[in-house]
């Protein structure tokens, strides 16, 4: 459970939503994204078990974060990698790389 949700903030099917309406606005109002990400944020969102995803970073390429379900992950993997190949070539897919995350609390101050 995010701590979004334990603060009462909103679920994390609403964080989910609003990553992936970020992405659309930096593609479509900010114009920052690009083809390659956009093939990989579609493909996530079309996924069973894909909560949300968007692009992070300075944008014009780069990485996406993508809110998966554990049980979907290797689908989405997949998914994810065959689409990139449909739209480019298997080459470029060959260069995706998938970082799997947990989820925690994040950076916060310590007293020692």
């Amino acid at each position: 459970m995010s701590k979004l949700t334990v603060m009462g903030f909103c679920t994390i099917n609403k964080m989910g939503e609003l990553m992936t309406k970020s992405h659309m606005s930096l593609r479509d109002d900010f114009q920052v994204s690009c083809p390659e990400l956009d093939v990989l944020v579609d493909a996530a969102i079309n996924c069973p078990g894909v909560l949300g995803s968007r692009m992070t970073g300075g944008g014009f390429g780069g990485c996406t974060v993508t809110l998966v379900q554990r049980n979907a992950l290797d689908n989405v993997i997949t998914t994810i990698y065959e689409n990139f190949i449909k739209k480019f070539n298997k080459n470029a897919a060959e260069r995706i790389e998938f970082y799997i995350c947990t989820p925690s609390e994040g950076a916060k101050k310590l007293s020692l």
